[in-house]
């Protein structure tokens, strides 16, 4: 998280409330869907990358391969999750001020928490979720569902995984889009970094850049 309070959530005019931060924090989690699990383990700090699952209700799933240097030593313990957004180096030139220095802009979820090891009734569970919420983003492809492959195949697959859950006790989100800078630079650098085909954060600059 950083440490400028400007920094830590973009608010816009009709956004002021923890109700409606959550549901973008969980909005996040979705429409990403993939983030790096951080854990110490006894031959060092390990990370794995990983589509991710927001329960709704506090939760993250995620799985590992069975021979992922995390698999064995992370139930249990506390374990990190960050979740990346769009970023983008921002030019001094661009804001149209005297005195700036580069930087760079990012939106980013820090989920903390504690991991239990799943059944495999839950990593089933798990893989389904998975699958029809990302499926659901191809629309209007017709999803895919695990009935379209073998099953003995589908379990052998499943023999090689591990299911797990963070129970989330932290959640620090960092939206770092030059809200500490004029509206008018703001906007400046947002054009600028549309030219360049940073769209996304261009967006997120314009949306959810006020102080």
């Amino acid at each position: 998280m950083h440490p400028n309070p400007a920094f830590r959530w973009p608010r816009s005019a009709n956004d002021h409330n923890d109700a409606d931060e959550r549901a973008a924090l969980e909005s996040m989690i979705v429409n990403i869907g993939f983030g790096m699990i951080f854990a110490a383990t006894p031959d060092g700090p390990r990370v794995a990358h990983v589509p991710v699952f927001s329960t709704g209700d506090g939760a993250l799933q995620f799985h590992l391969s069975r021979g992922n240097a995390l698999a064995k030593h992370i139930t249990k313990k506390k374990a990190l999750c960050v979740i990346n957004g769009p970023d983008a180096y921002v030019s001094p030139d661009w804001y149209g001020v005297a005195d700036q220095v580069p930087t760079w802009n990012y939106l980013t979820l820090e989920l903390e928490g504690k991991v239990r090891e799943m059944d495999r009734t839950g990593l089933i569970a798990l893989l389904d979720d998975l699958t029809a919420q990302n499926e659901a983003k191809l629309a209007p492809k017709e999803p895919w569902h695990r009935d379209k492959m073998d099953e003995g195949k589908f379990r052998k697959m499943c023999d090689a995984i591990v299911g797990f859950e963070m129970k989330i006790q932290a959640w620090r989100p960092t939206a770092k889009l030059s809200q500490n800078k004029p509206d008018e630079a703001r906007h400046k650098a947002a054009d600028a970094l549309d030219a360049i085909g940073r769209k996304a954060m261009g967006h997120m600059m314009r949306e959810f850049g006020i102080k």
